[in-house]
C-alpha cells in the first residue's frame, strides 16, 4: 500500500471516529473525506499505469480504491444528506475484501503484520455495515471509539515507519501488533460501557 496515502488515511478515520462520537459535525467531516478519497484513487490509478502490467504492482494498488471510494462516499453522502445504507453496504464489500487482501499478505507476500492490519480494517468496515447498513444504532459509540483507537496504529503509525525505514513485518512482530489490536478494541469496549453506565442519584439521608 502506498505509504503517503496511509498517513492520511489515518487522519481520516480519526476524523470519521470522532464524528461517529459526536464531536465532528459530519459537514466537517466531509472535507477530508473528499480530499483524501481523491488520493486514493489517484494514487492507484497512477501506480497502476506505472505498473507496466506487473500483475504484483497492480495487485499491491488495487486494494487502495477501497478506502478511495469509501471516503469519496462519505463526503459526497454528508455534504449532500444522503441516507447511510450504500455506504453500509458497500463496506461490507470492503470488509470482505480485506479478509481476502488480509489472506495474501499472510501466505503470498509474506507480511504478516500488514495481514492484521488488513483484519483490523475488516473489523472496522463490518462495524460501519452494521451502523450504516443494518442501522445498529446501539453500535454506533462503540464504533467511534474503535475507529479512533485503531486509526493511528493501523496507519499512520505504520506509514512513518515505513517511510523512514524502520518498518519491519515477521511473525512476532504481527502477534505483537495483534495484542494490541486486541487491546485496543476492548478498551473501546470498556469506553463504550462506562459512558452506558445510568447516573445514579444520591439517596437522601
Amino acid at each position: 500500500m502506498n505509504h503517503v496515502g496511509l498517513l492520511y488515511v489515518g487522519a481520516v478515520l480519526l476524523i470519521n471516529g470522532l464524528m461517529l462520537l459526536g464531536h465532528v459535525p459530519a459537514r466537517s467531516a466531509a472535507a477530508l473525506n473528499l480530499f483524501v478519497g481523491a488520493l486514493q484513487c489517484v494514487t492507484p490509478t497512477v501506480l497502476i499505469i506505472q505498473a507496466g502490467g506487473d500483475t504484483e504492482a497492480i495487485l499491491g494498488a488495487s486494494g487502495l480504491y477501497l478506502f478511495g471510494f469509501t471516503y469519496l462516499y462519505v463526503g459526497i453522502a454528508n455534504l449532500a444528506g444522503l441516507e447511510p445504507q450504500g455506504i453500509g453496504w458497500f463496506s461490507l464489500f470492503v470488509a470482505a475484501a480485506a479478509v481476502v487482501y488480509a489472506g495474501l499478505s499472510f501466505w503470498r507476500q509474506d507480511d504478516p503484520v500488514f495481514g492484521v492490519i488488513w483484519l483490523a480494517w475488516a473489523l472496522l468496515w463490518t462495524l460501519f455495515f452494521l451502523v450504516l447498513g443494518l442501522g445498529r444504532e446501539r453500535l454506533t459509540r462503540f464504533t467511534g471509539w474503535t475507529v479512533v483507537l485503531l486509526s493511528q496504529p493501523t496507519c499512520s503509525v505504520p506509514a512513518f515507519l515505513a517511510m523512514t525505514g524502520a518498518y519491519r513485518s515477521d511473525a512476532p512482530t504481527a502477534l505483537l501488533a495483534a495484542g494490541i489490536a486486541v487491546a485496543l478494541v476492548a478498551l473501546a469496549a470498556m469506553l463504550t460501557a462506562r459512558h452506558r453506565e445510568p447516573v445514579r442519584e444520591p439517596v437522601p439521608a
